[in-house]
């Protein structure tokens, strides 16, 4: 496991949230993608606003018809489409999971570095256009609330504080995963960006058994689809590469992130081809209660480079949604 080093004086948050890189995925990626978070930008996810732009030439195979403007198609008599520009100054809120399964990573990063990554790229294509962000953090010993803010200093606290959190374990009648998308609900009523970013892991050694069978839904899906049918929510689901396959190494001591306990355990080829069964059905059926939940999904793993996932998701949502992609631009 890599070893978990925070610093105040800012090299760390520096790396992870590289404003020279992130502007350039937003030239090279957002700039083409024009509307879909919300102000005048394309951002992660597509939704409609409430403002209707100009009518334009429909585009078949790309342009949902249910936004055919009627009235123009009969003038002109050639079929248009409006589109919808969405709503400005928006506020954006991400619950930013920081449970001791997060402070773990094999790769180049650990899950809650990576989790600050992604809550920097998110951020910084919400608040450029004055958008203003907030944060619940979900940490061992409760839920902290840090309030929207706009404009980069606020963005760089909201960052450095998921960075100086205490790592430990997680304490008795800590609120879980589904508490804090509760909280999230009701605790922030005007509509807008939802975010929730974890790696979608029990809190309990039940991870890969078959209680998390797919005909049980975890207990984070009710109210995550309270808070998709109110606002645009985009999952961000962390994975390590040792959460899905284990390597051939024998008798190794694991220990639980959450409760502390050390099992000595044999990585023989029969119990890594069990590990390896049961982590791929975990994650088929994560992604299934989200998609049942209607958020939008987003994986990122510490073993790959975040900022060119960032940027296809960003394409393949944009295509989603029924828009031309800008020449050159490539997923």
């Amino acid at each position: 496991m890599i070893s978990l080093r925070r610093s105040r004086n800012g090299p760390k948050l520096a790396a992870l949230a590289p404003e020279r890189t992130l502007k350039r995925l937003e030239l090279a990626v957002t700039r083409r993608l024009d509307g879909l978070l919300h102000g005048e930008h394309m951002g992660l996810i597509p939704g409609p606003g409430t403002e209707l732009a100009e009518a334009r030439l429909y585009q078949p195979g790309e342009d949902d018809i249910r936004h055919m403007d009627w009235a123009v198609t009969a003038r002109t008599t050639t079929p248009h489409v409006r589109d919808l520009i969405a709503d400005h100054e928006l506020e954006a809120w991400a619950l930013v999971d920081l449970t001791p399964s997060m402070d773990f990573g094999t790769g180049t990063m650990v899950k809650r570095d990576l989790a600050v990554a992604a809550l920097a790229a998110v951020g910084f294509l919400t608040i450029r256009l004055g958008d203003r962000v907030g944060s619940y953090l979900l940490q061992p010993d409760g839920l902290r609330r840090r309030p929207a803010r706009t404009g980069k200093a606020a963005m760089y606290s909201m960052l450095q504080a998921i960075l100086d959190a205490e790592p430990g374990p997680r304490a008795d009648g800590a609120p879980d995963l589904a508490a804090g998308i509760t909280a999230l609900d009701r605790g922030q009523a005007r509509r807008g960006l939802r975010v929730i970013i974890s790696d979608f892991l029990p809190p309990h050694d039940t991870a890969l058994t078959a209680a998390a069978g797919p005909g049980t839904a975890p207990p984070w899906e009710r109210p995550m689809r309270r808070l998709a049918a109110r606002h645009q929510v985009l999952a961000v689901e962390i994975i390590d590469p040792r959460e899905l396959d284990l390597p051939d190494i024998g008798l190794v001591e694991m220990t639980d992130p959450e409760t502390g306990a050390v099992h000595e355990i044999v990585l023989n080829k029969k119990v890594r081809a069990r590990y390896a069964a049961a982590a791929a059905a975990q994650r088929e059926h994560t992604r299934a209660a989200l998609r049942r939940s209607g958020a939008h999904h987003l994986v990122l793993r510490t073993d790959r480079d975040w900022i060119a996932d960032v940027a296809r998701f960003a394409l393949r949502q944009r295509r989603a949604a029924g828009r031309t992609v800008a020449p050159g631009v490539r997923p």
